[in-house]
């Protein structure tokens, strides 16, 4: 019974992603900030420096979490970076036209606490440039901290402490493993991010083979069902339903075609 309370732990669920991060010093930081808050997944994703674990100015920042630090994976891509994960939320002070729900940390972090079928990752851009909308619009939800709109630049490492403190807090308070929407009825597994965008790739192609879709000037199409899909939080078999039809949709067309 103990082991099945930890192996659902939001401290065993929830990943810290950083891209393309500049300073050494940052990630140390990070580390840091992640273990004092009880987690310890960190993910690089194409840091500056490929040897950046190994830096002096990281494992000096890191400060007694050199553990975190010399655990943490470096990967090439986003996609890699959130494989095994059904969930993932970016962090951004600017706000997009097309990105997913706008939520802050502690709401961010009572859901993550009370659905314990969620394998979560909070995503950070780089400190010059922030996260592109390209990874925004892969994630279920755009991240905002609400801090003083004279001055909201916040360091990243500091980014990353609030995350974990609120996540922390809510993962403390114990919430009842109940998944939002269980009053529906029977819930099915959360599909994972990978499975999602699987699904929508096959559904552009179906929405380009009915001519809905022109491929030469596709404009926002995609970025609005995108938005649409980000505010429901999709089954594994709901996808697969939405891939049916797509699938269908392309066998019919080339039947069409042949006659």
């Amino acid at each position: 019974m103990n082991q099945a309370k930890i192996d659902t732990s939001l401290f065993k669920r929830l990943r810290f992603v950083l891209v393309e991060t500049s300073s050494p010093g940052n990630v140390g930081a990070a580390a840091r900030a992640i273990k004092t808050m009880g987690f310890s997944e960190l993910i690089l994703v194409n840091p500056r420096f490929p040897d950046v674990l190994q830096r002096d100015e990281a494992i000096a920042f890191a400060s007694g979490a050199q553990d975190v630090l010399a655990a943490a994976r470096i990967v090439d891509s986003v996609e890699q970076a959130l494989e095994g994960c059904n969930f993932a939320a970016a962090l951004s002070a600017r706000l997009r036209e097309f990105s997913p729900p706008l939520t802050a940390p502690r709401a961010l972090a009572a859901q993550l606490a009370a659905d314990v079928s969620l394998n979560a990752a909070v995503i950070f851009g780089s400190e010059r440039y922030g996260l592109p909308n390209e990874i925004v619009e892969k994630c279920n939800v755009l991240l905002n901290i609400p801090a003083n709109p004279e001055y909201s630049s916040l360091n990243l490492a500091q980014a990353v402490q609030v995350l974990a403190y609120e996540c922390r807090v809510a993962a403390s308070e114990e919430l009842p493993p109940v998944a939002a929407g269980a009053e529906i009825g029977f819930q099915g597994n959360t599909a994972s991010l990978a499975d999602i965008d699987g699904m929508f790739a096959h559904l552009e192609k179906a929405l380009v083979e009915i001519e809905f879709l022109d491929p030469a000037s596709p404009k926002k199409l995609m970025p609005r069902l995108k938005r649409l899909f980000s505010r429901t939080q999709l089954e594994t078999e709901e996808v697969n339903i939405l891939r049916g039809i797509a699938s269908q949709i392309l066998t019919k067309r080339r039947r069409l075609d042949r006659s």
